[in-house]
């Protein structure tokens, strides 16, 4: 349980520290390669509990393995009857070569009022906001009007084993009387028919990261081989990875394409492809993850088959990335095995829920709010994520998670651009609008 009292400095406000708690936080480097050999998160979840522990919080940390580390602590409300919110964000990254990068990846440098590092918006970014809010409320002496469950995960680029999941399987008491979560990739501006529109995320994509195995003769590579591994592999992968698959307009996205038909004046005729993409392109650069929303995805990404030029191999893999629509999943396997032949093993990697939300309620209805105070004339749309987040794993204890990390940005920055990219970076008045924002949200909903 947390200690609520108040610490020194009451009149440093969460705008006040957000961008120098970031910058920090862009200077560890706690990159996930997925295979167990980077960083860990050790080193991020000390600074953050260390920050939450300076203003009179006890976090628990807590680790799944070696320097895999998670932060939980639990802020609480004025009003017991109410039902909590968990507040979470993921400390670790993905990595960043830094031969590719206009600044050292984990320099934390500012820029002309641009803050620059591997994880600024995915999504040490929104840690900062969490902390920076937090640390307000609790200097100030202030009650949310409800219990806080404030968590930091580890391993989310890795699905989440070593982070939410673990948190979820082995310490569920943590989050007992949740019912609703925040977290990442959504609540960012984007230019539609001359407004300022927020996309709120209510519903992301299912994983299914997949292996397919082929297993033939091995033998010499001078020799007719009619039982070769790599040519049933290379055939299989072909098929899959060009398979067209068919538009599914999800409700989340029905949704959305309204928004945009009313705010451009553009026909909504959810049964013409051309129509839809037309909507989608008027979201600007918001298209890089709406487009990969209307329908199903596999990506063929990893190859591996044999060890030497003159010697056909007895076994050749190769790894997908599958992403499905939320009730799509059976479909999308059953369409894998059929395009794969039967003489292709598919094997499960990993694998995780897809997720839809509805687009009201109270919370939903205090986000919008929060976003209009801090931005009169601004409309709130829903959206699906093509990706996936750990609100997937909160969901195993049926809470229901929303996309919101709130962040004003300047029209011609192509922000998902900057997921996973190359010189990712954040303005940092965008932090200091988000840290207003958040903190209207936490102590009002």
């Amino acid at each position: 349980m947390a200690v609520m009292t108040a610490a020194a400095s009451p009149h440093v406000t969460a705008e006040d520290e957000v961008v120098r708690i970031c910058t920090d936080l862009l200077r560890i480097d706690s990159s996930n390669y997925g295979d167990g050999s980077g960083p860990g998160e050790r080193e991020t979840a000390e600074y953050v509990a260390a920050s939450l522990a300076e203003v009179g919080l006890a976090p628990e940390v807590f680790e799944s393995a070696p320097r895999r580390t998670n932060v939980v602590v639990r802020l609480p409300g004025a009003d017991p009857s109410l039902p909590a919110l968990v507040v979470h964000g993921h400390t670790d990254v993905v990595p960043a070569e830094a031969s590719d990068w206009a600044v050292h990846p984990f320099s934390g440098e500012e820029r002309d009022g641009v803050l620059w590092g591997r994880g600024a918006v995915d999504m040490k970014d929104m840690d900062a906001m969490i902390l920076s809010v937090v640390r307000q409320l609790v200097r100030e002496g202030r009650q949310p009007q409800r219990d806080l469950v404030v968590a930091f995960f580890a391993d989310e680029e890795a699905g989440g084993v070593y982070g939410a999941r673990y948190a979820v399987d082995t310490r569920p008491e943590l989050f007992e009387g949740a019912t609703e979560a925040i977290s990442e990739v959504g609540g960012y501006s984007v230019e539609v028919g001359g407004r300022r529109a927020y996309l709120l995320q209510t519903a992301e994509k299912g994983i299914g990261w997949l292996r397919l195995v082929a297993e033939g003769r091995a033998g010499h590579g001078s020799a007719v081989n009619t039982e070769n591994a790599v040519t049933e592999l290379a055939a299989a992968v072909a098929r899959i990875g060009a398979h067209p698959w068919p538009m599914h307009l999800t409700p989340t996205v029905q949704q959305l394409l309204r928004g945009v038909a009313d705010l451009t004046g553009l026909p909504y005729e959810p049964e013409d492809e051309d129509a839809v993409q037309r909507l989608v392109e008027a979201l600007g650069t918001a298209q890089r993850f709406v487009a990969a929303t209307l329908r199903n995805t596999v990506n063929p990404s990893r190859l591996d088959a044999g060890y030497k030029t003159n010697v056909v191999p007895g076994r050749a893999t190769a790894e997908l990335d599958t992403r499905f629509l939320p009730g799509q999943e059976a479909e999308v396997r059953d369409t894998i095995a059929r395009l794969a032949g039967p003489r292709v093993r598919v094997e499960t990697i990993h694998a995780d829920v897809a997720l839809e939300v509805p687009f009201e309620g109270a919370l939903v209805d205090a986000m919008a709010g929060a976003l209009v105070a801090e931005d009169p004339g601004a409309v709130v749309l829903p959206y699906a994520l093509s990706a996936g987040t750990d609100n997937k794993s909160l969901s195993r204890l049926g809470i229901t998670g929303y996309g919101f990390a709130p962040v004003r940005l300047p029209a011609d920055l192509d922000f998902p651009a900057l997921f996973h990219g190359v010189d990712e970076r954040v303005p940092v008045d965008a932090l200091r609008f988000g840290a207003r924002v958040l903190g209207r949200l936490l102590t009002t909903y």
